[in-house]
């Protein structure tokens, strides 16, 4: 059995993996980049089986590519399900997007048009994914910075379908929705609201930067005081969900995110006391 998942955790970064593996600071949880992990023998693999004896792991993932129309890629499938079957994480994570076409990565995560057509389309590839994996999947909700005019309804509408169609859970990404609601004008209570609470498995936070025509996901900044009140009204809602603090770029030294994690669990302490 996986170590129980529960508070606020951070993500394992390359900059810090020394000193958790050294000290072993005491930290709730450790979310893992599973495609930084995927070479059999690596010395990064050989960290991370350390890593993985005394913290909770969840794996969260960049290479699905749940949403595009290529084939999903078996031989990626299959070395995550290997390291899966080493590490035994609590759960396993990637996002609601399409990252290449042709066999081309984009290194991007690009949002989906909201069709019925495209809610069946994923929901397939995301069981299929599960089929491979053989575990339940959980999928996270994308920032986005333009819109498709096919688009027929809502983006919380087309994740709770697609999560409903595939039986999945849902990460769902407070950041994301804030920087999305800025960038196209809704409102993200509205999108909260809508969600199913039976369906969210963790959460994320993150910091972004304003453009000035648009917020731009970054991960590169502490949490912003807007994105915290919307956390806290997510906490409301949805109960003490364990939570992230994902900062990839700018990252800085281990105490300022642990810091933040550490604001993350008193946020959710006052709004349940």
């Amino acid at each position: 059995m996986s170590n129980p998942v529960n508070g606020c955790g951070i993500g394992l970064r390359f900059q810090h993996i020394d000193t958790i593996a050294d000290s072993k600071p005491p930290i709730p949880w450790l979310e893992v980049l599973t495609d930084n992990y995927l070479l059999p023998g690596s010395v990064q693999q050989d960290y991370l089986f350390e890593i993985a004896e005394h913290y909770p792991l969840t794996f969260h993932g960049v290479g699905m590519s749940l949403g595009s129309t290529d084939p999903l890629d078996t031989e990626y499938f299959s070395r995550v399900k290997a390291l899966v079957e080493r590490v035994n994480p609590a759960w396993v994570s990637d996002h609601l997007c399409w990252t290449s076409v042709h066999r081309l990565v984009t290194h991007d995560l690009i949002p989906l048009p909201y069709t019925e057509e495209t809610i069946h389309h994923a929901a397939r590839r995301i069981r299929q994914a599960q089929d491979m994996l053989e575990r339940r999947l959980v999928i996270e909700n994308v920032s986005s910075y333009l819109q498709y005019q096919q688009s027929a309804m809502s983006e919380w509408d087309f994740l709770c379908a697609v999560a409903e169609e595939a039986d999945c859970d849902i990460l769902l990404d407070v950041n994301n929705i804030y920087v999305s609601a800025c960038n196209h004008d809704f409102d993200p209570l509205a999108y909260l609201n809508a969600i199913p609470h039976q369906r969210v498995q963790e959460m994320h936070l993150a910091g972004y930067e304003d453009r000035g025509t648009h917020l731009l996901d970054t991960h590169g900044y502490p949490v912003n005081d807007a994105v915290w009140k919307l956390y806290a009204t997510a906490i409301r809602r949805f109960g003490a969900i364990p939570t992230l603090i994902e900062w990839d770029n700018n990252v800085p030294e281990l105490d300022i995110l642990l810091a933040e994690a550490t604001k993350a669990a008193e946020v959710q302490a006052h709004v349940l006391a």
